[in-house]
């Protein structure tokens, strides 16, 4: 009799466990087919043909060099890829409107939240509302602290100093080959966690260990970028829910990214946190929820690495590409901060306050980053129906991107010498101008605006000093184009591999 019971209690168990696994399966492919209904995959519009056909690799090698052909052809500066139900847009005024005019209208929403919350959980980048208001209002009081931004500019020159000079001067002249993108990657990486964790994982020593850690990261942050190239969010959460290919290997990364914040977190409250400048000490002083503390201290580590490893990684290109900029930049220098020294590499730093007057560096960076900005759009979903200045109309639920990389090559915006690298262009009476953050949104705009902006900028102005001062670099192969890999930042597919010597008294 217990037998019997038994093998009936499976048998219903297995039936229940079969009808649940269809009805997930059916429900989800219903909720595709809905999904690609609204998509209209049917539009025969020449710019939705040619994305679902990928024709249009056949003159760009990249999709964001595409967009901005189509945005340059455009009128309004705005395009409609209807297949993606998506709005494009490279108009400051819509720029404007969706981050300043009518910013409670476009918020990140919930489609973002979704594909970046298992990594960033409810970090600053990924919520809206109240949440973000009390992250914002706490990370302003910290990051606009002359504290932290001289702890920030001390943990930098230390890096350069003890690993990135070091590790430059090992390999100058010896014929070796170094990927700068690899390397600016490791440089940002430690810097970030020390800023951020109080953790130094070492990426930079001279030996290029792996780091178990920014591999994990790195993965990480890359699935989570995947989820976006997907037909539709119910593929990647099929793979999620049954825990498979990609989906797997992310919950693993994240698995571990976690492990290794919750140590170091639960480390933190046992050794006391009232005397660290780190970020994860600060915050522990308002915050008693590590779960929190874990979401809000992994976005501005995700916020501060990639994003200065690619601005770095395109300046270098765009010098060897521009050598009179380089001149230009080291002449200012030797004027500032007197004659190159190579026997005293702390001559070859800058001090906090010399950085202030060197006005062409500042434009080269801000140049640099109006051509290749880090993060190549930004996209928000629309509250309500509305109607963007330049007479768009936008469906409630619409996807709204505005295209920095786009931006910053328009001759509507930047003349007919838009595709030049001029830093002079920022330069008036002989005094860095900078721009309107709606027409020049590198650092995003309105509300939303960067904190870390004049960090960041400090610490690629440092980085570009260390090197052009102290080394002769030259890109292997001078013809090389940027050729960028999927992901949430600007990454160039085969790195940036790169010859250094010294340079001669």
């Amino acid at each position: 009799m217990d037998f019997e019971a038994s093998s009936w209690a499976e048998s219903m168990s297995t039936m229940f466990s079969f009808l649940f696994f269809g009805f997930t399966i059916l429900f989800s492919l219903f909720s595709l087919l809905l999904y690609v209904l609204r998509l209209k995959p049917w539009c025969n519009c020449d710019v939705c043909k040619a994305y679902l056909s990928s024709s249009w690799t056949k003159d760009f090698s990249n999709l964001c060099d595409w967009y901005t052909h189509l945005l340059r052809k455009s009128p309004t500066a705005t395009i409609h890829v209807h297949v993606l139900g998506n709005i494009i847009t490279a108009n400051p005024e819509n720029v404007e409107y969706m981050l300043k005019t009518r910013f409670d209208n476009y918020p990140k929403g919930k489609p973002f939240a979704a594909i970046l919350g298992d990594l960033l959980g409810k970090g600053i980048f990924n919520v809206d509302g109240d949440s973000w208001k009390f992250q914002r209002k706490m990370a302003s009081l910290e990051l606009g602290s002359v504290s932290i931004r001289h702890y920030a500019f001390d943990l930098v020159t230390t890096e350069i100093r003890s690993r990135l000079t070091p590790l430059l001067s090992s390999v100058a002249g010896k014929g070796e080959t170094l990927d700068f993108q690899d390397v600016f990657r490791r440089f940002s990486f430690d810097t970030i966690c020390r800023f951020s964790f109080g953790l130094d994982p070492g990426c930079l020593q001279l030996s290029l260990p792996i780091s178990k850690f920014a591999m994990a990261f790195d993965t990480a942050s890359h699935l989570s970028a995947k989820r976006a190239l997907t037909a539709s969010p119910i593929v990647w959460k099929i793979k999620r829910f049954l825990n498979v290919g990609s989906e797997k290997e992310l919950r693993e990364a994240i698995k571990m990214v976690n492990e290794l914040a919750e140590g170091v977190i639960n480390q933190r409250r046992k050794e006391g946190f009232a005397d660290g400048n780190d970020l994860l000490s600060r915050f522990m002083a308002s915050i008693d929820d590590d779960r929190y503390l874990r979401d809000i201290v992994i976005s501005f580590l995700l916020a501060g690495r990639d994003t200065v490893a690619s601005g770095l990684t395109s300046f270098f290109w765009l010098l060897s590409q521009n050598p009179e900029v380089e001149s230009m930049i080291r002449e200012e220098s030797d004027r500032v901060m007197g004659g190159p020294s190579h026997h005293h590499q702390q001559d070859q730093l800058p001090r906090f306050e010399q950085m202030r007057e060197m006005h062409y560096l500042n434009a080269a960076v801000h140049e640099s980053l109006r051509l290749f900005p880090p993060v190549q759009f930004d996209s928000k979903f629309a509250q309500e129906d509305d109607i963007l200045p330049d007479g768009t109309f936008v469906k409630k639920g619409t996807r709204v991107t505005y295209h920095q990389y786009a931006m910053g090559r328009m001759e509507q915006i930047w003349g007919p010498d838009a595709l030049e690298f001029k830093p002079e262009r920022w330069i008036k009476n002989g005094v860095f101008v900078p721009e309107n953050s709606f027409k020049y949104p590198v650092f995003h705009g309105g509300f939303r605006v960067c904190l870390g902006k004049e960090m960041a900028l400090v610490e690629i102005k440092c980085v570009v000093l260390a090197i052009i001062r102290a080394f002769d670099t030259r890109v292997v192969d001078p013809n090389q184009v940027p050729k960028f890999s999927p992901g949430l930042t600007a990454t160039v597919r085969g790195g940036l591999p790169v010859m250094v010597r010294e340079r001669s008294a």
